[in-house]
């Protein structure tokens, strides 16, 4: 739908990612109601960065402080530029040497969009630190600070600065306007900022920060890299552990942990009597653990050869996964509805090695935002799936009432004892 509403333009986004500062934006493509097509496809997500950011921008005796992994927005690289010296910056510079021809590459290259950056940002007057702690500098993070130095307002979640992180993958960004949210990345920055390599002996990564909110839920952060990477997955495992009623997930790399402590509670859901849904992104493929507990691959290819227009045609965005979200919402329904979400992986080695933040959220509000987001997501990829058991493309057709065609009426499979579908009426009419 996305390319049809923008006349199928497919210049919008950069072929390689060291392109990216240096791309034209096409801001000239917009759909009928006057959105540009950055607008369209970043949504929420990018206009709480860019407002972030702005606020920052038109008040001077506000601060910036900056973490980035992949970091390739002409624009946003513009806006930073703009605040200057009241900006500070931590970026990653994670990178390997290609084995046939031994170049460096990756974050840590001088050519790659992060030094670039990193370059542009110091020129500009901002104070840079490039880090990859053991691993990867993987925050992705911003924080306001006031004349008193103080944080006031911080934006976190799994959206990279990237044309792929921001209009291609499916990702989450959370604003916490809470001063005591705030405070506790502030002083996370500030040790990441001065001594990256320390902070896994920090007491700040040996902890789990708590903070409670009269009129809100209380947050439960944590760290890393960190040794005892128990300290934050245990809180996962025991929240699906201990599920009654659901579990929703969307983990972008969970293929590739299924020993970890996350990826073993997951994959004992599929005996217990506890409604789930999930979405994994496999390397080249994307896995969908429907609600009976079987697996299908969506395969990005099938829909441009079979799937009609508008949905047969699609932004690919280059090399790299589409799910690129780590949450888990377990009881959604219930009052006892968590979420973990943030920039972690949820797997043991990230949290050993990685720069990271993972969140627990209680409040069932919340919960239920995170499980829309699962529902939507897994909708769209079980469509691909269902799309290849079918031969020929099938002509919609409205069915007539039942009092016609003699057939059963559309909700009786509903209605059906101990069937998925009656599972799901019960479960998402509470």
């Amino acid at each position: 739908m996305t390319r049809d509403q923008f006349n199928n333009n497919a210049d919008i986004i950069p072929g390689q990612d060291e392109d990216g500062l240096n791309f034209k934006l096409r801001d000239d493509v917009k759909n009928n109601r006057g959105e540009t097509v950055y607008d369209w496809l970043g949504f929420e997500a990018k206009t709480l960065i860019d407002t972030f950011i702005q606020e920052v921008l038109d008040n001077p005796e506000l601060r910036l402080d900056f973490m980035a992994y992949d970091l390739n927005l002409p624009d946003l690289v513009e806006k930073l530029e703009a605040i200057g010296p009241r900006l500070r910056a931590v970026i990653d510079d994670s990178s390997k040497k290609d084995k046939e021809t031994g170049i460096l590459e990756g974050h840590g290259a001088k050519n790659s969009s992060e030094s670039v950056a990193s370059q542009r940002l110091t020129v500009a007057g901002a104070q840079v630190t490039r880090t990859r702690f053991f691993n990867l500098q993987h925050h992705k993070v911003l924080i306001q600070r006031d004349k008193q130095n103080q944080a006031v307002k911080v934006l976190c979640g799994s959206t990279n600065f990237s044309f792929r992180g921001l209009y291609i993958q499916a990702n989450n960004v959370l604003v916490f306007h809470s001063s005591g949210v705030a405070a506790s990345f502030g002083q996370m920055f500030d040790e990441a900022f001065t001594e990256p390599k320390a902070f896994r002996h920090s007491p700040l990564s040996q902890s789990i920060q708590t903070i409670e909110h009269a009129n809100g839920p209380t947050i439960n952060v944590s760290y890393s890299p960190h040794r005892a990477t128990s300290l934050s997955l245990d809180p996962v495992v025991n929240a699906i552990n201990q599920a009654s009623s659901s579990v929703f997930y969307s983990i972008a790399f969970l293929n590739n942990m299924r020993e970890s402590p996350v990826g073993v509670a997951l994959a004992e859901l599929l005996n217990r009597p506890v409604f789930s849904y999930g979405t994994v992104n496999t390397a080249g493929e994307l896995q969908v653990v429907k609600p009976d507990g079987t697996l299908a691959v969506a395969d990005f290819a099938y829909l441009a050869k079979k799937a009609p227009e508008p949905f047969r045609t699609e932004w690919a965005g280059g090399k790299g996964i589409n799910i690129h979200h780590k949450f888990v919402v377990t009881d959604f329904n219930l009052a006892s509805a968590k979420v973990f979400t943030g920039s972690s992986n949820l797997a043991p080695s990230g949290e050993k090695n990685n720069g990271d933040h993972l969140i627990m959220i209680e409040d069932q509000k919340i919960a239920m935002a995170y499980v829309i987001e699962a529902i939507r997501v897994f909708d769209h990829l079980q469509f691909r799936q269902r799309m290849q058991g079918v031969g020929d493309v099938q002509v919609l057709k409205l069915l007539k009432p039942t009092a016609i065609t003699g057939q059963p009426a559309w909700f009786t499979r509903f209605y059906i004892a101990d069937s998925q579908a009656k599972n799901d009426r019960l479960l998402f009419s509470h």
